[in-house]
């Protein structure tokens, strides 16, 4: 069973080769309405823009906002401040609430007992177990013509995240050097999961070139990277999955 449906400014496709009545996508679909509801910088509603508004406190936002930004602050350290969700005193968590809730939405697939299923939103994806007996397919867009890829992926129980123009632009800001990130024209990190690759692949995107280098010193991480001068860069095992 295969849906696709347009939530938070971008399209969401859920596929599960398991038997299954509906109800369960239904219930993620659901979860991800709920995501956009709390976390959008776009929605006057939500938390976030409460909090920017000054009209929320963080430390009486819900739960689930005060541990996205605890996790937030986690990994600006992890990524020696690359990673920053405070841009001119505004708060935008985007680069690393979708792989988040792909990867809780994952979770909940596999503990109602799915094996075989992937769960993409905008580009990034939590793929799990076979399709049709075999590794799921996943092309890499050519960031130059869409038309065209760049290769295909074979992956199994991983998560992939791509950075880049394809689908809001140049939109990741670079925090060190204060302004948008414009080195790289795309950035594809498979991980562990999904909430792995698309937090670490947003700071190694802000960091330029050198972010192959930061992600060769990432325990599960793989990256495969083109410049805006149209250089490659892989990291040392990414090869094995093409």
């Amino acid at each position: 069973m295969k849906v696709t449906e347009g939530i938070m400014g971008m399209s969401v496709a859920i596929e599960v080769l398991d038997e299954c009545d509906g109800s369960d996508i239904d219930e993620i679909l659901d979860y991800f309405h709920q995501v956009d509801e709390t976390f959008s910088t776009y929605k006057k509603t939500s938390e976030i823009s409460k909090i920017n508004r000054k009209e929320l406190r963080i430390e009486d936002a819900s739960p689930e906002v005060k541990k996205i930004l605890r996790l937030c602050e986690e990994t600006k350290s992890k990524t020696h401040g690359y990673f920053d969700i405070y841009v001119e005193g505004i708060i935008d968590p985007s680069g690393l609430v979708k792989g988040y809730a792909i990867a809780e939405a994952a979770k909940r697939f596999i503990k109602k007992g799915y094996k075989n299923f992937y769960i993409e939103i905008g580009g990034d994806v939590a793929i799990y177990g076979l399709k049709n007996g075999q590794k799921w397919k996943v092309g890499m867009r050519d960031p130059r013509d869409r038309r065209l890829t760049k290769g295909v992926l074979h992956l199994t129980n991983v998560g992939i995240a791509t950075s880049g123009t394809y689908e809001r632009g140049m939109h990741i800001y670079d925090p060190i050097r204060k302004k948008l990130a414009n080195d790289v024209e795309s950035l594809t990190v498979i991980g562990p999961d999904v909430y792995e690759a698309d937090r670490f692949a947003t700071a190694a995107y802000a960091m330029g070139k050198k972010g192959i280098d930061f992600l060769d010193t990432i325990d599960g991480l793989e990256g495969y990277m083109i410049t805006r001068d149209g250089k490659e860069f892989l990291t040392e095992n990414f090869r094995n999955f093409m």
